[in-house]
């Protein structure tokens, strides 16, 4: 199958349209098809190849919901339009765009719903910063600009320059996905259960393409994503840690939709409670004051644990089996005994068996068994090889009854 080469330039040409054209230009310079958007949402300009009337016209709610005279409800809604014309066209082999702040918001809204491995860069003023609201569970480029970008100078010509040749060569050279006769599943790790995922994929490599994904927060997104959209035909989501940031103020969280696919999708799904004993924070002196006198553990310069109570353990369990409890498909939700960690097992820092024991029963008092639906005890640690063998088992069990 050819991949489409067109590429989309966008961004509000009224206050970027210098750079946006050069941009354009620079591309088509390359022999590569540029089509230059507008989404000025005060005063549309000229000379572009779609115009801001038209990309408005794609709102649900018509282009008057668009130009609104206030400018943050006008971006916000400039932002779903260009979602809705992105989704339209047939012909996209990749998307650039230029912004500040507002301008970012708008173009990243319609390239995150563009399929993993559609080529996208946003060179923004922004990107130097927390851009997790902007890039989600994509895969987005993101450039800082340096400068504004309020005019070319020697500075923003050599970054847009970079930035324009990096989305031609992507298009380009983009790379089909290779044919593989193994269905692929979606498996959670994180540093400390980092064995366990290792023996679970060596088990399970001859008969599936294992995807892994680092639980911080966005790896959980990505994974579900990747679930809802239909790539996976499974999941181990055997480390769940994401939840405990969720809760308690980490800074690796999940969304309040985490194990959402979970009643979209009749997917098998084997989890457990992977590192659901520790809070993720930056250097020591940032963990919150109400936490300083907790249980911590320097991981390293830049990431301090801590250890979650006994109170926490029940909050999350129950908000755990609450989401299991929407499950469509198969699910075998197990219980670790001997540890949920590397860092919970005897004469470890994090070793709290009544903890532990809370988080179980709460799991357990809160989930509606079934016989689709079940929640296990395993009397093992999360890394060990008999834990990993029994996920293993539970995985191929609910496999082939489907």
């Amino acid at each position: 199958m050819t991949m489409p080469k067109t590429i989309y330039v966008a961004g509000s040409c009224d206050t970027k349209g210098d750079e946006l054209r050069y941009v354009a230009e620079l591309i088509r310079a390359q022999g590569m098809s540029a089509v230059l958007v507008d989404l000025s949402t005060a005063t549309p300009s000229g000379n572009v190849d779609v115009d801001a009337k038209t990309v408005a016209g794609f709102h649900p709610g018509g282009v008057q919901a668009v130009f609104t005279g206030d400018r943050g409800s006008a971006v916000s809604a400039m932002g779903l339009a260009f979602e809705h014309f992105i989704l339209s066209r047939k012909d996209v082999g990749g998307v650039i765009g230029l912004g500040g702040s507002g301008g970012t918001a708008m173009v990243t809204q319609a390239m995150r719903v563009l399929p993993v491995g559609t080529p996208r860069v946003m060179v923004s003023t922004v990107a130097a910063g927390n851009i997790s609201a902007y890039v989600g569970p994509n895969d987005i480029s993101m450039v800082n600009s340096i400068t504004d970008i309020a005019g070319l100078n020697r500075i923003s010509r050599t970054v847009l320059s970079n930035a324009a040749n990096s989305i031609a060569g992507m298009v380009r050279n983009r790379k089909e996905a290779e044919q593989d006769d193994r269905p692929s599943l979606g498996l959670t790790m994180f540093g400390v259960t980092t064995p366990c995922i290792t023996q679970v994929v060596e088990q399970l490599r001859d008969q599936y393409e294992c995807l892994v994904f680092h639980a911080t927060g966005i790896g959980g997104q990505s994974m579900e994503k990747l679930a809802a959209s239909g790539y996976l035909a499974g999941v181990l989501d055997i480390t769940t840690t994401e939840v405990c940031d969720l809760l308690f103020d980490g800074i690796l969280p999940a969304t309040e939709e985490r194990f959402g696919f979970l009643a979209q999708l009749p997917l098998p799904y084997v989890g457990s409670c992977g590192a659901l004993d520790m809070v993720n924070f930056a250097g020591i002196d940032t963990v919150p004051e109400k936490y300083r006198q907790r249980n911590l553990y320097v991981h390293n310069p830049q990431i301090t644990l801590m250890r979650t109570t006994v109170e926490e353990n029940v909050a999350m369990g129950k908000w755990i089996g609450e989401r299991l409890n929407r499950s469509i498909g198969p699910v075998r939700f197990l219980l670790p005994l001997g540890g949920v960690s590397l860092l919970d097992a005897p004469g470890q820092p994090f070793h709290d068996p009544e903890a532990n024991a809370a988080l179980f029963d709460a799991i357990e008092s809160t989930v509606q068994q079934t016989q689709d639906r079940r929640v296990l005890r395993v009397p093992h640690a999360i890394n060990s090889p008999e834990f990993c063998s029994e996920a293993v088992r539970h995985f191929h069990e609910i496999s082939t009854r489907r």
